[in-house]
């Protein structure tokens, strides 16, 4: 927005360094006048006839007064002008770093050195600010790159499938038609959980109340097939969980957990517990799973995009599309929750979730 110009802060500080010295300096000559020459006679022969009268008093008083006054002036001027330039100068620092990150350069950090005030808590919240927001952009440029190799792949696989039925019209058309709709499916999932990614972290939803066991029952029935075709036993324990947020992200959640916790399982004979809770005022979900032993360098990369555990594509219908802990991740942020991984010792995960119970 445009501004017409006007006096810099360092001139009006200058300026109002000065003034406060020059009323200062005046209202000491004002309390002299008052409370000297009051007393003093106004008459030929002065105070008993020996000292000097009023008149000669102020002949004498006002034009050293007057070199005073200007001396005040003009040293309020100087002064002012150097101890506002003194004070001034951590701010011009923070506003050459604002320059600085405004033309994309977000590696600049002001790191004002001396005891703490004002600026120097000005300038640390700043350069905390640009540490966080140079994070957030190298992950929102990495998964803008993750999402666009994820995406390019199923339509790379839709394009060389359409190539080779055109040029081999006698290949199975229903064979191609299936793998055509697999594909379109795997697209088609990764851009739903893309659009729910970016619900979730806008925060743009209603609340209500929402019963997480209910939840986790729903979850386990929808996927409960799939665990029995992979020979893993469902269960889910515990009571009543309620929390306030969006039944629609909630569910997500919990499927997404579940799901991940079925498809990252033992070939057979594995497990699966869902146990939902109220501890400390909090609504809790515990998703507990049998599985591989998982380094613990690996756990903290489970929550970031477009990451599969220890294999990078999945060959089953069920590959997903690396975003399951991720929306997870998202959607606990969202409803100011917390989000715990930790690798069981005998294989598997233990993911804990908890947020803030319903209070209305």
């Amino acid at each position: 927005m445009p501004r017409r110009p006007g006096l810099s802060v360092r001139l009006r500080l200058t300026l109002s360094y000065a003034g406060f010295l020059a009323v200062a300096g005046a209202l000491l000559l004002a309390v002299v006048w008052g409370y000297l020459l009051r007393y003093v006679p106004d008459n030929p022969q002065g105070l008993l006839g020996i000292s000097p009268n009023r008149w000669l008093l102020v002949r004498t008083f006002f034009p050293a007064a007057a070199v005073a006054m200007a001396f005040l002036l003009v040293f309020g001027l100087v002064g002012g002008w150097f101890l506002a330039g003194r004070m001034l100068a951590p701010l011009d620092r923070i506003t050459a770093a604002a320059r600085t990150a405004g033309s994309g350069s977000l590696s600049h950090r002001i790191r004002l050195e001396g005891r703490r005030d004002e600026f120097r808590e000005l300038a640390d919240a700043f350069d905390t600010m640009l540490g966080r927001l140079e994070s957030h952009v190298a992950e929102e440029r990495r998964f803008a790159a993750n999402a666009s190799h994820e995406l390019r792949t199923p339509l790379a696989i839709s394009q060389t499938l359409l190539d080779v039925a055109r040029e081999d019209p006698t290949r199975d058309r229903d064979q191609l038609i299936e793998r055509l709709q697999v594909v379109n499916r795997r697209a088609i999932d990764l851009t739903e959980a893309l659009l729910l990614l970016s619900r979730s972290d806008r925060g743009t939803f209603a609340r209500e109340g929402v019963d997480l066991s209910l939840v986790a029952e729903e979850a386990a029935e929808t996927l409960l097939p799939l665990a029995e075709r992979r020979g893993i036993a469902l269960d889910v324990t515990g009571g009543a969980a309620r929390v306030g947020g969006s039944a629609e992200l909630l569910l997500r959640m919990m499927t997404n957990l579940v799901q991940n916790a079925v498809v990252h399982n033992l070939p057979t004979g594995g497990t699966v517990t869902v146990h939902t809770e109220e501890r400390d005022g909090a609504g809790v979900v515990r998703v507990e799973n049998t599985g591989p032993v998982l380094a613990p360098e690996l756990v903290p990369t489970l929550t970031e995009p477009f990451q599969r555990g220890t294999e990078r594509v999945r060959t089953d219908e069920h590959a997903g599309v690396g975003l399951g802990l991720a929306l997870v991740h998202s959607v606990v942020r969202a409803h100011a929750g917390t989000l715990d991984l930790a690798a069981r010792p005998a294989g598997g995960l233990l993911v804990t979730v908890t947020l803030p119970t319903d209070t209305r």
